[in-house]
This record gives C-alpha cells, structure tokens and sequence, in this order.
C-alpha cells in the first residue's frame, strides 16, 4: 500500500497509520483532510455491493449505541424504543414500504421474549437452564478469576440445544463426568450427540469414551497421528429457534482445562457469524468422514483408543494448626496498613488457609502494641466460637484464655469475649461502653450487612477493628467494604490458594438423596436439631449406600482417594 512515508504518531481523532476499514463519513473525509500529505497518504476505495449491507449496517449500530447510551441512565430503554421506531418509520418511507419493516418495530414498552416454554403434564411450565452469557453475544473464557468457567458455561448451553457436535481432540473421564447429566437427559430426549476425537498422544481415556457411548453419544476416533493431527477443540450447540452458539479454543475435554487451566475459549453466536459457523460444520463433517475416523465400539479393542492411567493430582493439605510463611505475608499487609493509618482492616482469605490461626496472631503481637488489650471475637455460631477460643489459647500458651457470651453463659471479667452476635444485642448493646474493647475481631465478615451486625459495629469504636471473611462479595449486593473505607487489606482468593497449593483442587457434585427435611426442626443461628436429623439419616443403611455408590460413580478410583467425612453429630 502507497502513502506511508513517516510512521510516527499522529494527532487527528484515532487516526494512526496503519490498516484501517472504516466507512467514509464527512467526518473522517474533514480529518483525513487535515493530514500532512507529505507524511501520510490515504488509500480509498470503493464500496463493494457483497459488503455493503455488513459494513453499512455494522456502521449504523455503532451510532445508534452511541445515540442510546447519551440518554440518562433509567431512560435508556424507553428512549431506545422511541429512536428505533423514528427509524424504522424513516426506513419504511425510503423502501416504498417494500422491506415489510413496520412489523419489525418494537413495542413500546421495551421486552424481550427469553423463552417459549412447554408445560409439564401438570400444567406447570418447564424452565430451561441458560448460561450466564447471553445467547447473541461473543466472548472469550479464559477461566480467570471471577469470571465464568467455560465448564460451567458449557453444561448450561446443554439443555436448550436441540443437537450438539463436539470435535475434542483428548476427551477424558475428568471432563465427561461434571456433563453426564445434562448430556444424558440431552440424548435421553431424542436429541443427536456426535463427537469426534482422537488418539493423539494417546491421552484419549476409554472410559470416557464408554461413558459417552452409555449416554447415547454418536462416536468417532480418527487413528491419523501423522498427517492430519486432528487438534481441535470446538463445541456446536445448534438450536431450531436460531440462537446456535459455538464454543472454540484451547480446552480440551479434561476437568484442568474446562475449570481450573489458563484456557483461551471464543463463544460466539450464530447471529453474528452464520456463514463462518456453516463452514465450521462442515470442516467437522469432513474431518468425520476421513478413512483416519471410525466408530468406537466397546467389543473391539482395537478400535478404541488405549490411555495411561490419569494423572492423580498431588496437592498436599497441609494442617493449619501451625503457622504458614504466606500467612506471615497476608499479616504484613495489615501490619503495614496500620502504619499507613488505617486501623479499620479487612482480612479476605480462603476457607482452609486459617483466617483464624492469623486473627490470634496478629492479636498476639497487638497485646505487645497496645497499653491495653480488651478483646471482642464475634462469631454467628457457637461451634466457631469454641474453635476460634482453643486457637486463641494456642497462640497464647494459655489454656484459660478467653470467656465464652453464648447462649446462657455470659462473661465475668469482660475482658477477652468470645460472643455470639446475638448475645451484645439480647443484652442491648448500647449498654456497652463503645471504647470498652480495644480489639475486635468478626468472623465471616460477609454477614455484616444484616441488623444484628450493624447495631454493633456502628457502636463499637475499638482501637483496631479486624475482620475475616472468605467471600466479601454479597449476592443482594449489600457493601460491607463501607467499614473498611472501601478496601481490602489483604487477600488470598481460593484460586489463587489452589494454584500456590495451599488447598487442594477440588469440585462439587449435588446429590439428591430423596429425604424430605421439613419436618426436622430448625433454629436460628444453630441449624438443624442433631438428635432428629440424626434418626432420618441413620434409620438404616439406605442412605450410607447412596453415599458409597455417588462415591463410586464419581470418583475415578476411590482406593485411592483421601477424603473428609461430615457427619450428623
């Protein structure tokens, strides 16, 4: 391309030399004008009748984004309504009324149709799991914190797809298992499931295969790891109402790569690229029809593909009865925030990693800082609260440290408490001398937001205020960072724990075991009645059972597995 002589930076609104392909406004025309020719030269060319209607239309949306979000905030629907229609009406008169574009326009209020739902036999309509991306749009999962798992992404496109095409080039047990469900009520409704992968680096696992098989998966193996090297990674969920997606990238179909790896996955619709999705399906069908791909069938051995046995991940879960040196890190954060004045301090760190074996220390060395040291550890139920005294009285070295307020046991001396958050406000918390305590420590900080917390934290004016909490963020949305003036102290997120494996990697599965609760009697702040849930639970071996054989189902070889047991009492 001719023009560029100088490729220094220039000064007009975004233009920079380069490749550009943007629509000739009057606007660019009066900048492009502006330029320096004997720096920059501007290469034009006619507009294309095969891109007219893609560029102009794409040219129109972004003005008619710009033009809605100018309006405030709370408007934005309503004035979204009256701008497409003046359009549409405009667009009417300027086809002769040929485009049928009146139907089109929208209904004032805004909505939009989410769903056409079927009724159950009872009457009662039968709601279709969707993911937490909306069916138009585009997106890449990297699995980053915060963000969607393209696994969990995955499974919920699974049940409003009326076929889906799967082309993985490893497919392992690991992966196939958080989808068996929803893959097995997909095929148990009559609808296609075809996969195609490989036996590249022989990472395929038969058992995969065979539970795909089991659901009703339509199975392809392609054998060619010289030529082809089939290494696609791609998820097509076709829908008949129009609103396909597709899913490609990195992730194989592996448990590290849907979950817990660094994966880079594009999720796109079939709005927007129709054509582009046309010729992915039929890349997939060629690939599937290649003499390389054949049918597994379990009977024949050799024409499924062997694999080494899986990999057991060997993270160590360390006990935290003992001090860590990234626990020694997380409290010179606070340490160093204090000094910055800050005595108001929020501790985010995850289940496991010993918030509290932290809160003892750092009080421990307070006692070294402080004239006086009173201290108020708040939690919502009595187990934490024993828990947290005997961690207090290890890092003290004193087995009488601490008085229980809980339930009918009140303190005597008041000077190192251990509450309850029910029993300051029972007793009427403004009875309270608000500079009383020096140290107050709240556990599960997260609860906060609710009354009880609030009359007291808003009373209280200790010398250092600390809170701990695993999860600061609120599903109600409520701010409990408003005590804290805004900020966390420290933090050590869950996936940033498992990744320096401090905590083991681990997944979740609910089991529905088919006991009815409600008659079990429950009570505020203290949960379930032991003794009656105890005679549900333990009335004979049925339950146990279920408990082994979801054990077996779930786990690849439970010989081998180190586990917790929860137990009723």
């Amino acid at each position: 391309m001719a023009g560029l002589r100088n490729s220094g930076s220039l000064t007009g609104d975004a233009l920079k030399p380069g490749l550009h392909e943007a629509l000739l406004t009057r606007r660019l025309e009066s900048l492009l004008a502006e330029l320096p020719e004997e720096m920059l030269l501007a290469e034009v060319a006619e507009l294309r009748d095969a891109e007219a209607s893609d560029r102009m239309s794409r040219h129109l949306a972004t003005m008619l984004t710009r033009a809605i979000e100018r309006a405030p905030e709370g408007k934005r629907s309503e004035e979204s309504v009256r701008i497409a229609a003046a359009l549409i009406h405009r667009l009417e008169s300027l086809t002769h009324g040929q485009g049928d574009v009146r139907t089109d326009e929208p209904l004032n209020p805004g909505r939009v149709l989410v769903a056409l739902l079927q009724r159950l036999p009872d009457g009662r309509p039968q709601s279709i799991e969707r993911p937490l991306t909306p069916l138009l749009d585009t997106t890449v999962f990297t699995n980053a914190p915060g963000e969607p798992r393209v696994g969990h992404e995955l499974r919920a496109e699974v049940p409003s797809a009326d076929a889906i095409d799967v082309v993985m080039a490893f497919a392992r047990w690991s992966g196939v298992q958080p989808l068996t469900d929803a893959l097995r009520r997909h095929c148990e409704a009559g609808k296609p499931l075809r996969v195609l992968t490989t036996t590249y680096t022989n990472s395929t696992e038969q058992r995969a295969l065979d539970e795909l098989e089991r659901l009703g998966a339509q199975i392809k193996v392609s054998y060619d790891t010289s030529s082809t090297r089939l290494h696609a990674k791609a998820w097509i969920f076709h829908r008949e109402s129009g609103y396909s997606t597709a899913y490609i990238g990195s992730s194989n179909l592996t448990y590290s790569a849907q979950v817990l790896g660094l994966e880079w996955n594009v999720r796109v619709s079939a709005r927007g690229i129709r054509i582009r999705s046309q010729r992915w399906r039929r890349s997939s069908r060629a690939t599937g029809r290649a003499g390389t791909s054949r049918p597994t069938t379990p009977s024949s051995s050799d024409a499924t593909p062997k694999s080494p046995e899986p990999m057991i991940s060997r993270c160590l879960v360390q006990s935290r009865s003992s001090y860590a040196p990234f626990q020694e890190a997380l409290l010179e954060h606070i340490v160093l925030a204090r000094h910055q004045g800050h005595h108001r301090n929020l501790l985010v760190a995850a289940t496991g990693t010993g918030k509290t074996v932290m809160a003892a220390v750092d009080y421990v060395r307070l006692r070294g800082d402080l004239g006086r040291s009173r201290l108020l550890f708040v939690a919502h139920r009595e187990e934490i609260i024993d828990q947290s005294r005997a961690t207090f009285r290890h890092a003290l070295r004193d087995a009488a440290f601490g008085e229980k307020w809980v339930g009918g046991q009140r303190p005597e001396r008041f000077e190192h408490v251990f509450a309850s958050i029910q029993s300051p406000n029972s007793a009427d918390v403004q009875k309270i001398d608000p500079a009383h305590f020096d140290v107050v420590i709240v556990d599960e900080f997260h609860h906060a937001a609710a009354p009880s917390y609030e009359a007291l934290l808003n009373h209280l004016s200790p010398v250092e205020l600390l809170g701990l909490t695993a999860t600061p963020e609120r599903s109600d949305g409520l701010d409990v960072l408003r005590y804290f003036d805004g900020r966390i102290a420290t933090e050590l997120r869950l996936w940033d724990a498992i990744d320096q494996e401090y905590l083991a990697p681990f997944a979740y599965f609910g089991v529905h075991d088919g006991l009815d609760l409600r008659d079990i009697p429950w009570r505020r702040g203290q949960g379930y009645d032991v003794s009656a849930l105890e005679g549900v639970l333990t009335a004979d071996h049925a339950w146990a059972h279920l408990v082994v054989e979801e054990i077996r189902r779930k786990i690849a070889d439970p010989s081998r597995m180190r586990a917790l047991g929860y137990c009723v009492n």
